[in-house]
């Protein structure tokens, strides 16, 4: 192969590689995004549960969602169930939000396998909800 076909393999490869590059840059802004959204809705809902349940509601929705997890095969919540006893046995509301905002951080911060968990997590927090909560037809 001539020096000019060689650059010009050269050249191509490495325009698939860049455009690769900016498509997955791309796409990790927007799952960053999403994510991002996403938790700031979960904290809203989360405020709200929290200053307006008792705390045997949380107690009970906590139970149904653990349930929900394990059903699924999502056994790495181990130390969810954890720091989730520990915060029930304090029901200051800032407690249980601190316990969320620590638990999500712990969850959204590292690979694709933990994103997926976390959104997993999430589709059952929100079965769950629905399933104490529906909405009225």
């Amino acid at each position: 192969m001539s020096e000019q076909g060689k650059n010009n393999e050269w050249d191509s490869l490495w325009g698939e590689y860049t455009k690769s590059l900016e498509n997955w840059k791309t796409l990790f802004e927007q799952i960053q995004n999403a994510s991002n959204d996403m938790q700031s809705k979960f904290n809203e809902v989360w405020d709200k549960a929290t200053v307006e349940s008792s705390a045997d509601t949380m107690k009970l929705f906590s139970e149904n969602w653990q349930k929900s997890l394990n059903e699924v095969g999502m056994n790495s919540f181990k130390e969810f169930s954890e720091n989730w006893q520990k915060t029930l046995n304090d029901t200051n509301a800032s407690t249980f939000k601190q316990f969320a905002e620590n638990w999500q951080k712990a969850l959204s911060s590292s690979g694709l396998e933990q994103m997926n968990a976390y959104g997993e997590a999430m589709k059952k927090f929100a079965e769950t909800w629905t399933s104490m909560w529906p909405k009225s037809k």
